[in-house]
């Protein structure tokens, strides 16, 4: 049966053409796709509902995925499901973390976020809460690279963790962990970090009045300058913010030409230079879901379409591998996990 999800999936990726909505598009790039598959099928899926996938490298190199699942989004069953990549396929996903306070009260668990820094343990952040304008940030951590969990605890008050997308290491050390709230309108900042007990919270980094923004991802270039891609509140279009000094510092939040419906996206720096985005190439619903590069943040060319069909395919989570592989993960209509590798020098 996964062998069947995974030819499926092929075909699905490769049978896609790029839409163009307000950037360049290439349609020769269906070689990149070096796999593609759905974590879990569809006909035996652990929970009715499952969104907001994660997926990291382990420093033994083994892949893992985290995502929420139960009910459907919101509901006091939703708890954090993590499943592994081992001999070729990927495990039955275990439920890790729910949001159980008492006998009598449990909350939803929102937007979990894997981790592995340079050093010390796998870390598993995820947010707990009735609803996002009351959540707070919890973090866990595994010394087997997933397999077991430990450490559960609370995050300070004024820290909520990576809020969607992966935090970024530093060459000195920090962590960058891009974060929003929404309890006093969409507003984004970064909380850094070297040790995951002391933290500095920079921003917010928009006026909500002016552009509400959340879920940032976070692109390094040369010379310390960084940039921040954000999600928009209804205003159609994906936001950005750099800072020429290495994070200390940013520009006004300004609109980019790249599309956005109010969904997730994700981003990462590859090492050859490249920025990478996978995100919803439409001002509205949450298909298709493509990927797009660029040299300088600025100009972007649409060079993949992963999904074009109705339904949701949204939330990505991308990182590039030890060897050199994209992984991408995303929301697959709301129903499973899937699971796209991409070979960048075929892009």
């Amino acid at each position: 049966m996964r062998r069947l999800g995974w030819l499926f999936g092929l075909v699905l990726v490769l049978g896609c053409r790029s839409v163009p909505v307000t950037t360049n598009t290439r349609s020769d790039a269906g070689t990149a796709v070096v796999r593609a598959e759905l974590i879990f099928p569809l006909e035996n899926r652990p929970t009715p509902g499952c969104h907001a996938s994660t997926v990291v490298q382990t420093r033994d190199g083994r892949l893992l995925a985290a995502w929420f699942a139960g009910t459907d989004e919101g509901d006091n069953d939703v708890g954090i499901w993590v499943s592994r990549f081992e001999n070729g396929q990927w495990t039955r996903p275990v439920e890790v973390a729910n949001g159980v306070m008492s006998p009598q009260k449990r909350y939803p668990c929102w937007n979990p976020a894997l981790f592995q820094p340079r050093r010390g343990p796998l870390v598993l952040f995820f947010k707990v809460g009735p609803r996002p304008d009351q959540w707070w940030g919890e973090m866990m951590v595994s010394e087997d690279g997933g397999k077991t969990w430990k450490d559960r605890r609370r995050l300070p008050p004024h820290v909520m963790g990576p809020i969607k997308d992966k935090p970024v290491q530093l060459d000195d050390g920090r962590i960058l962990c891009p974060s929003s709230s929404e309890n006093a309108g969409w507003r984004t900042h970064l909380e850094i970090t070297k040790d995951f007990e002391t933290w500095e919270v920079v921003g917010p980094l928009n006026n909500p009045a002016q552009i509400g923004v959340i879920q940032p991802t976070v692109l390094v270039y040369p010379d310390k300058r960084f940039q921040i891609l954000c999600r928009t509140r209804g205003q159609g279009f994906i936001a950005q913010t750099w800072s020429q000094d290495g994070g200390k510092t940013w520009s006004e939040m300004t609109a980019t030409k790249l599309p956005n419906p109010n969904s997730g996206i994700d981003a990462v720096t590859l090492r050859d230079g490249r920025q990478l985005l996978v995100f919803n190439n439409t001002p509205r619903g949450r298909t298709p879901l493509n990927v797009a590069l660029s040299r300088d943040g600025k100009d972007w060319n649409v060079v993949l379409t992963l999904e074009d069909q109705p339904g949701e395919y949204s939330y990505p989570a991308v990182i590039q591998t030890s060897d050199g592989l994209v992984h991408i993960t995303y929301t697959y209509l709301r129903q499973s996990i899937k699971h796209v590798v991409l070979d960048p020098q075929q892009l």
